[in-house]
């Protein structure tokens, strides 16, 4: 048998390992567990706090998304061939370690399933503490979870939990905002999602008190200007719909955008005329940009007075934290902004095993 390269050696020992954990003992698989009686973290308040709630916000249902391959795909672009380099050459295999999560800015917190999803996939016998959980608010400086356990799988979970989680708790964060803002309308976001995380982003943004548009090209029918131009105009898009449908034999939600307030027209008049599944009207761009840097909603406001709540209305457009109050006022049902997930800013979390030492540091660069 030929001896092994380095690389290849490595990889072995990193699997090997990997295996060993999986076939310990069956107690020490558990990963969400419930608070333990502890003194609180030094930025926790002295009360005592309640248990988290078992009950976490489920990720969207898609029929082929498959979460657990995401996972793998991130942990294997990390190890590569030779697994943690890093970590074989410093830590011993047998070292246990236990690991805090900071916050290091305010935001809302999100990922905390999907973290104990990675860290049972990297060593089933990590043990996992959360005391916050997915949607609540935290606080800069505040510890909010624990993983205890092996050193090396803690170090190999580290990154590939922290991206996970620092791009959803920015998605969450800047969908409670805007929810919150655009009351009564509902936050949606939109297919702008990076690509192979779809899910991901989506699950974000439900934890953040927003709701999921349509999750692919699958599960609503939605009619865009490119539909509209090619099929002919509005009526006969709509007309080409309903006809689909019927013949398919198929039951899913159907939205058409509309530009103008003559295309809304267009559209009510076909539905006044015709049995259709048509179930909301997309109202693109009618948010007006003025130069002191308002925004004028009175076309957005026509036209959902000219639909008089027959259907549900999308605003979509020149969608921003500084617009989104004055468009929910108008009377629609939805606003949907695809900057919740394309042009998200992380929330910084960070995972450290000597805690008392990164609080100073984070203190000193005012990260903590």
């Amino acid at each position: 048998m030929m001896p092994l390269t380095p690389a290849a050696a490595a990889a072995v020992q990193i699997r090997q390992h990997l295996l060993s954990i999986s076939s310990s003992s069956s107690a020490c698989c558990r990963l969400r567990l419930p608070a333990r009686p502890r003194a609180a973290p030094p930025s926790m308040s002295a009360e005592a706090r309640p248990a988290p709630s078992p009950v976490a916000v489920p990720p969207p249902a898609h029929p082929t998304y498959d979460l657990s391959a995401v996972i793998t795909l991130a942990l294997s672009e990390d190890a590569g061939d030779r697994g943690d380099v890093s970590c074989l050459a410093t830590i011993p295999i047998d070292v246990n370690a236990e690991a805090t999560f900071i916050a290091k800015e305010d935001g809302v917190i999100a990922g905390i399933s999907l973290a104990d999803m990675i860290f049972k996939q990297v060593d089933p016998s990590l043990k996992v503490e959360w005391f916050e959980d997915d949607g609540n608010f935290v606080h800069k400086g505040l510890q909010f979870g624990k993983v205890y356990g092996c050193a090396q799988s803690i170090i190999v979970a580290e990154r590939v939990v922290l991206n996970f989680m620092q791009r959803m708790s920015g998605i969450a964060t800047m969908t409670k905002a805007m929810a919150d803002a655009a009351r009564p309308a509902c936050i949606l976001e939109t297919r702008k999602t990076a690509p192979g995380l779809r899910l991901v982003d989506k699950w974000a943004v439900l934890i953040g008190g927003g709701k999921n548009h349509r999750l692919g090209l699958f599960d609503m029918v939605m009619i865009k200007d490119n539909h509209i131009s090619v099929a002919g105009g509005i009526t006969n898009a709509m007309t080409s719909v309903d006809q689909f449908l019927e013949k398919e034999k198929l039951a899913v939600p159907v939205e058409v955008e509309t530009r103008t307030l003559e295309e809304v027209r267009y559209l009510l008049k076909y539905s006044d005329k015709n049995k259709t599944s048509l179930t909301r009207i997309m109202l693109d761009n009618m948010v007006v940009p003025l130069p002191n840097g308002d925004i004028d909603v009175s076309m957005l406001k026509d036209a959902v007075q000219l639909i008089n709540g027959r259907f549900e209305t999308e605003a979509s457009g020149n969608v921003t934290m500084d617009t989104v109050k004055k468009i929910g006022e108008t009377g629609v049902t939805y606003i949907s902004s695809g900057a919740l997930t394309h042009s998200v800013k992380a929330l910084d979390i960070s995972l450290k095993i000597g805690t008392e030492l990164a609080l100073q540091v984070g203190r000193r660069t005012n990260r903590a």
